[in-house]
């Protein structure tokens, strides 16, 4: 970005407290905006206390330099961290913004990033047709929110990464899909790595959740998954183990050698992992 360059923006990414801190160092930003604080690198972080401490050196760094922070008023997590830096500039939305826009994202949560958007357009006075545009115009191709018709099933990708609160929402959305002219609903579920001493608990959940869905089939892949799986299988409501639609693959390939011997055809299918389980290899299969 050279001096002909009017916004430039900047996403700071992190696994642990002090990232943000020296990211904004360097960025200087003049304004900010945190989407959310989830339960991501609960390993890095040391817990998600360290995570709001660690997204809120984006809050420090403003409140300390006269810059402005974006703050969803739905989310009394994030207001509240704002208000706790008594400097701090504050421009105020709310998830209405989001309603009636066009896009095409997957995901009621997806609400929230749009919403984000449209505030940050009508603070700097961008024409409303052209906020509306450039959202409607804005189609996934990087396995976030991405729909994929293949000539077999119809995807829902979104296995660029994946924490205990994302996981929880793409399931609870996908649970709400639509099935259309599909046959039935498979999830395929890739481990949550970083977790550290977090992840049995949260693997546990993700388990319990999936196999409250006696309607649709879970395929679940990787190690921590694997770690308690035939405990939390055979446990589970004490049903028969024969009648759970459920499977576990150590690893991606052998989910892939499963999808070769055992296609699946019409079937609306959420395909959700940590980027390094690489479950996006898995889309040719579909």
């Amino acid at each position: 970005m050279d001096h002909n360059i009017d916004f430039g923006i900047v996403e700071m990414g992190a696994s642990a407290q002090g990232e943000i801190a020296l990211l904004c160092s360097i960025a200087e930003p003049n304004y900010g905006i945190i989407t959310n604080i989830g339960r991501a690198h609960l390993e890095g972080f040391n817990g998600a206390e360290g995570i709001k401490k660690g997204k809120g050196e984006l809050f420090d760094y403003l409140a300390q330099n006269g810059g402005e922070a974006f703050v969803l008023d739905e989310d009394t997590i994030i207001t509240s961290m704002a208000d706790l830096r008594k400097p701090l500039k504050q421009v105020h939305y709310t998830k209405s913004l989001a309603e009636g826009v066009a896009h095409n994202l997957v995901g009621e949560y997806n609400s929230f990033n749009i919403a984000a958007a449209v505030a940050i357009g009508m603070h700097f006075e961008i024409d409303n047709d052209k906020i509306d545009s450039a959202i409607a115009n804005y189609n996934p191709d990087n396995n976030r929110s991405q729909r994929i018709v293949t000539q077999c099933n119809t995807l829902i990708v979104d296995c660029y990464n994946a924490n205990p609160s994302s996981m929880v929402a793409s399931i609870n959305n996908f649970i709400t899909e639509s099935i259309g002219t599909c046959q039935a609903k498979v999830m395929i579920l890739g481990d949550m790595l970083e977790l550290g001493e977090w992840s049995m608990e949260e693997h546990h959940k993700i388990i319990d959740l999936a196999m409250q869905q006696q309607d649709i089939i879970t395929l679940f892949v990787g190690s921590e998954f694997g770690k308690h799986w035939d405990k939390q299988l055979c446990n589970h409501h004490k049903r028969d183990i024969d009648e759970l639609s459920t499977n576990h693959f150590a690893s991606k390939l052998e989910l892939k050698e499963h999808l070769t011997n055992h296609p699946i055809n019409n079937h609306l299918i959420l395909i959700k992992g940590s980027r390094s389980i690489g479950l996006e290899s898995t889309i040719d299969t579909l």
